[in-house]
């Protein structure tokens, strides 16, 4: 692939219009540095940690695509974690982009890729408002099955053994109108990250909670895929302690 960095946003921005991100996300999302004009080698990646930006310049890349923003809040000087991202970037001229909930609600984005992922069948689109995302659809894989597939343990609050409709949300969308919305859809249990205790308890489906990387990263995975650039993997060191 080679083009110019204006081709090169344009196509990005086909890709997840940045009109579909929600509000809380603008002045976060597109080109976050600005570097080469010419675009010819692509890397992506869910986060641009300072790891995954160090081995994008070391390796030589154009740009880096990510899905979460590097920067949520205004800086008034570049420091600490922000400089070990930016300063491999702009030693070595790399662009980054960022696509976070215009990718999360566009077609063929983050949650698109994690209901095929996981092996959701006859889906339905979650698109009651234009802050609903996720699908629900048949479930084809046991939750022992999508756990290994997605590389994470799944903690379950009530009895999923008979769920055969589940609800799917990639980062951390335990809303309740959202898993009403899934109830409304048929579903019978909903997954998605980052759950809190009384949304558990006061939940009509069983919450099943995997982990955020867990869940995104297979939109950037294919987005990889797709356009022929390198994805960097770089998930989080966690562990359960009993």
């Amino acid at each position: 692939m080679s083009m110019d960095k204006n081709s090169f946003i344009s196509l990005l921005e086909k890709i997840a219009p940045p009109e579909l991100a929600e509000d809380f996300d603008e002045g976060r999302i597109g080109l976050i540095v600005d570097g080469t004009d010419k675009i010819e080698k692509v890397a992506c990646a869910l986060d641009a940690t300072p790891n995954v930006c160090e081995l994008v310049a070391k390796e030589h890349f154009d740009a880096l695509v990510v899905h979460h923003p590097a920067f949520w809040n205004p800086m008034h000087g570049v420091t600490g974690r922000s400089a070990e991202i930016l300063r491999p970037l702009m030693r070595n001229n790399v662009n980054l982009y960022a696509m976070h909930t215009n990718f999360d609600h566009a077609n063929e984005g983050i949650n698109d890729a994690l209901a095929e992922e996981i092996g959701l069948t006859n889906c339905v689109r979650m698109d009651k408002t234009p802050d609903s995302l996720g699908f629900v659809g048949t479930m084809t894989k046991s939750f022992e099955e999508i756990s290994r597939i997605l590389g994470c343990g799944l903690r379950a609050w009530g009895d999923v053994s008979q769920v055969t409709r589940l609800a799917v949300v990639g980062g951390a969308a335990f809303d309740p109108e959202l898993i009403d919305e899934a109830v409304s859809l048929g579903a019978e249990a909903y997954m998605a990250s980052e759950l809190k205790y009384n949304l558990a308890r006061e939940s009509p489906i069983p919450c099943i909670e995997a982990t955020h990387y867990a869940l995104e990263a297979p939109g950037m995975r294919r987005l990889a895929k797709v356009h022929g650039w390198t994805f960097f993997e770089d998930v989080p060191v966690t562990s359960i302690i009993q």
